[in-house]
């Protein structure tokens, strides 16, 4: 069984982000980036699948600059096979990157697409249900547990009532929430070994996908910044200024 794993490189979740001074997106300038923490949640969803021996080839895949590159290799040291890099410097949208997506998928044949439920830059949330939709693959998405056996992936999700279970023919596409592992560190031993393997590089034009963008960005703004707060003497006080303040 082959296991395609899609992942994002984004500004580190420890990093503030800070909006350009002309409000035209997100400055990116010497800023740390990593893996998405839900596609890494991902690979190693893929990675433990291949060491139960369901698995037997973990394909990693990224779309973007040539620095993605390096959170592939991170895919790789984490346990992945090889890789695949769609090299390109436009910020695609979601139905884009799906429909890239798809075409990598024509040329491997997966039986399984395990990916991170959102990125934290977008948090768009969108690319998994799209991909289902462009292929008709069935989905399960938000996954907090996962079994893979021939022809067929048992994914339990949670839902506001408490947890579903869902039973999905393959090939699918499932889409990993916060709770289904813990990623690993990479050792280094493997993040050595991680350089040696296969990582392939392929322009997007060569995929002749359009990836013509359907949204235009205005304006990027920061949020309000908030407010001093006020001390109240009592308890009424303390009603009395929520019910002010339109809370109660």
């Amino acid at each position: 069984m082959k296991v395609l794993v899609p992942v994002k490189r984004v500004i580190d979740y420890n990093v503030k982000a800070r909006v350009k001074s002309d409000e035209s997106g997100i400055d990116l300038a010497n800023v740390k980036m990593s893996m998405n923490p839900f596609c890494e949640i991902a690979v190693e969803e893929a990675v433990r699948q291949k060491e139960k021996g369901v698995v037997t080839e973990v394909v990693a895949v990224s779309i973007g600059p040539a620095q993605a590159g390096e959170t592939l290799r991170t895919a790789l040291a984490v346990g992945a096979d090889r890789a695949i890099l769609v090299q390109t410097s436009e910020d695609l949208e979601p139905l884009a990157i799906a429909k890239v997506l798809k075409a990598i998928i024509a040329l491997e044949n997966p039986d399984v697409v395990i990916m991170g439920k959102q990125a934290i830059d977008g948090d768009n949330n969108a690319t998994g249900q799209m991909l289902a939709a462009l292929l008709d693959w069935p989905q399960a998405t938000f996954a907090s547990a996962l079994e893979l056996a021939p022809g067929k992936a048992t994914v339990t999700r949670e839902v506001d009532g408490g947890l579903q279970t869902l039973a999905v023919d393959l090939p699918a596409i499932v889409t990993a929430d916060l709770r289904l592992n813990e990623p690993r560190y990479a050792s280094l031993p493997n993040i050595m070994k991680a350089k040696k393997k296969e990582l392939v590089i392929k322009e997007l034009a060569e995929l002749g996908v359009d990836t013509a963008p359907r949204l235009k960005v205005l304006k990027v703004a920061e949020p309000p910044k908030r407010g001093g707060g006020i001390k109240v003497e009592t308890a009424t006080d303390l009603v009395a200024n929520l019910k002010t303040a339109g809370v109660l």
